[in-house]
């Protein structure tokens, strides 16, 4: 069975999002451009737990039902991670895909009460395998949406951090998808200031996640982009607490009954 709610962050912004299943509980934080209407695959996993967990699946601010409360801040989505461990009882499993497992990261050195964090593919650039993302990245993407042109700012996460051709971008344009990628287009730059100096090439800051000290599992498909996987590598080595999981022939997805089967393990061995 599916429920439905909302919790009020610190700063007023509501949080909506949807519940399944009883048991232990188990937030999954989506990353840049996804939500609930957009990520069917959160759903898909979280039916396949509802057996033993309590899986909640949220809209972060900016996105689909949750609204957004000005100055932006990456302590502010902290806060709202936050409402919804409350909500489910006081202390969480999470589970972070993309950007949004480095918002998980970021809770957890805050001191938020995550009893195990799940990094799926965190997308850090820590060598020369790809171009690192342009110094002024977020300033782009915010002059962008300020003059109106969201799809533009679009654009740029699909070129410059996701690394899709041009061309290809300039063909989804046309696309019945880009509306709703337009609508979202101001919380792309959430996402690149949660990001960081993390793109940029460099290796990963040693202080960043020094704090976190809970169970961490990290994985990467073996079929993904090399940085990901060499950016995978490296917050594991960093982590004192992490283990390493490839998860085989995926990239930077991957299939619900895959995941729910490396959150079981996770779980029921950790």
């Amino acid at each position: 069975m599916t429920t439905s709610g909302t919790v009020t962050s610190k700063d007023g912004t509501t949080i909506a999002f949807d519940v399944r299943g009883e048991g232990r509980p188990l937030i999954f934080v989506d990353g840049a451009t996804a939500y609930r209407a957009s990520a069917p695959w959160n759903a898909e996993t979280a039916d396949l737990l509802a057996d033993e967990f309590r899986v909640y699946c949220y809209d972060r601010r900016g996105r689909g039902e949750s609204t957004d409360t000005a100055p932006y801040a990456v302590e502010r989505e902290i806060e709202d991670l936050s409402a919804l461990i409350d909500e489910a009882g006081g202390e969480s499993m999470v589970f972070g895909w993309s950007s949004g497992a480095v918002l998980s990261l970021d809770a957890g050195a805050a001191g938020l009460p995550i009893s195990h964090l799940l990094a799926f593919e965190p997308p850090f650039v820590v060598d020369d395998s790809r171009p690192p993302l342009p110094t002024d990245y977020v300033e782009q993407l915010e002059t962008a949406v300020a003059q109106d042109r969201p799809g533009d700012a679009v654009a740029l996460f699909m070129t410059a951090a996701a690394g899709m051709p041009g061309e290809a971008v300039e063909g989804m344009r046309q696309d019945p998808m880009w509306p709703g990628l337009e609508a979202i287009a101001p919380t792309i730059a959430y996402d690149g200031r949660i990001m960081g100096t993390t793109m940029s090439g460099a290796p990963l800051p040693d202080a960043r996640w020094a704090a976190l000290t809970v169970p961490t599992l990290v994985m990467h498909g073996t079929g993904t982009f090399p940085s990901i996987v060499a950016g995978t590598q490296a917050l594991a080595h960093l982590l004192p607490t992490a283990t390493l999981r490839p998860v085989p022939g995926e990239n930077h997805s991957a299939p619900p009954d895959v995941l729910a089967d490396a959150i079981r393990q996770f779980a029921a061995t950790s």
